[in-house]
């Protein structure tokens, strides 16, 4: 008699190409989804990116309305899911430090596994910040497990509570440099010899896209040769383009949107900067190093993403756009070398780390 199919609930914002995103389908491509599927609760009604593909890999997508975690209405909404859905024995949520929501719920309504997941080791300190952290201490009541992308996003979440780490981890040959590819994109987006300085990220706060703009003004006037490259969407990419047009960059600022081929587009990348004001520990960076590029980072991203201790450097936030100009240049000339073996030897190869994570769920929907 065929073993009966284990059904994951990840319940998370949407599934846009953002890193947790990228990190979920990464695993969920390589576990052996003949004994686990996983399906999505979202809380936006478009269709996103990853959508598509998650249908074509037999998950489902369940919408919701959006999280308002004092929302009588939100959370009545979230219980009646749970016991329409009572074939759903594990709940990993991924909605940052209001998890303690979903998690309450799904306790309320027996689910007997709930899993909070930190991707990040801090939050916009906004008006919404201290509410945040209230909820964010609730989560160690109702979940029954606790994971994290790495230490700092351990730490942080959880206040010294025990927790599981599961990796960022990447199909590590798809990084492979190759002077062919290389040569196929520069001529797709037209950067010609052009000196690439590459960036991947979504237009949030976090991110720092206004530093790193004042960086490459920098750059231009030691490297006018240079051409700045960023990939990723969101709402903040307006207001970043207009700050682009006002320094007269706009034909050295090469926007390429969201793109589903960012293995690609870091071929043509002589280095990769990541000003982040905080990170968990960014897939992106995982992906760099596995393409062999030199990386300038800040003080602020965990050290615990730092792999490769040859290609990756740290800068200092409050250090000046010259400084970290002047190390871009510098950086920018190096030979571009293969490091996949010390990516998979780190934990961060996705055949190995699917397999472990699936390990869990089986023996857990077990108990």
């Amino acid at each position: 008699m065929a073993k009966e199919t284990i059904r994951v609930l990840h319940i998370v914002t949407y599934m846009g190409r953002g890193g947790l995103e990228t990190m979920l389908m990464n695993y969920y491509r390589h576990v052996d989804r003949s004994k686990v599927q996983f399906d999505f609760l979202v809380h936006r009604d478009f269709e996103a990116d990853y959508d598509e593909e998650i249908l074509s890999l037999g998950g489902k997508i369940y919408h919701i309305s959006r999280l308002v975690p004092w929302s009588r209405q939100y959370r009545s909404e979230l219980k009646e899911f749970f016991q329409k859905h009572p074939e759903y024995k594990i709940v990993h949520v991924h909605q940052d430090c209001l998890s303690s929501v979903a998690l309450q719920c799904a306790k309320e309504c027996n689910v007997p596994v709930r899993i909070a997941h930190s991707h990040s080791s801090s939050a916009v300190k906004n008006i919404k910040y201290l509410i945040k952290l209230y909820y964010m201490k609730k989560i160690s009541c109702y979940a029954t497990d606790l994971f994290a992308c790495g230490q700092q996003a351990g730490d942080w979440m959880f206040s010294g509570e025990k927790y599981k780490i599961i990796r960022n981890a990447i199909d590590t040959k798809k990084y492979d440099y190759s002077p062919d590819i290389e040569q196929e994109v520069r001529q797709e987006l037209g950067l010609g010899e052009k000196k690439v300085i590459g960036h991947v990220g979504n237009f949030t706060p976090a991110k720092n896209h206004t530093f790193l703009i004042k960086i490459f003004k920098e750059v231009l006037k030691k490297d006018p040769d240079s051409q700045l490259l960023l990939v990723g969407g969101g709402d903040g990419m307006l207001s970043v383009q207009e700050e682009v047009r006002t320094m007269g960059m706009q034909d050295k600022v090469t926007f390429t949107g969201v793109r589903s081929d960012v293995n690609r587009l870091m071929q043509v990348m002589n280095v990769f900067v990541f000003p982040s004001i905080y990170e968990g520990l960014p897939v992106t960076m995982i992906e760099a190093q596995a393409s062999g590029l030199p990386c300038i980072i800040s003080d602020r991203v965990s050290n615990e993403c730092i792999i490769t201790k040859e290609l990756v450097t740290s800068m200092r936030l409050e250090d000046t756009p010259e400084n970290w100009a002047d190390l871009i240049i510098e950086k920018s000339r190096c030979k571009r070398e293969n490091h996949n073996q010390e990516i998979e030897d780190a934990g961060y190869d996705i055949m190995t780390a699917a397999k472990q994570l699936e390990k869990f769920y089986l023996e857990n929907s077990k108990e």
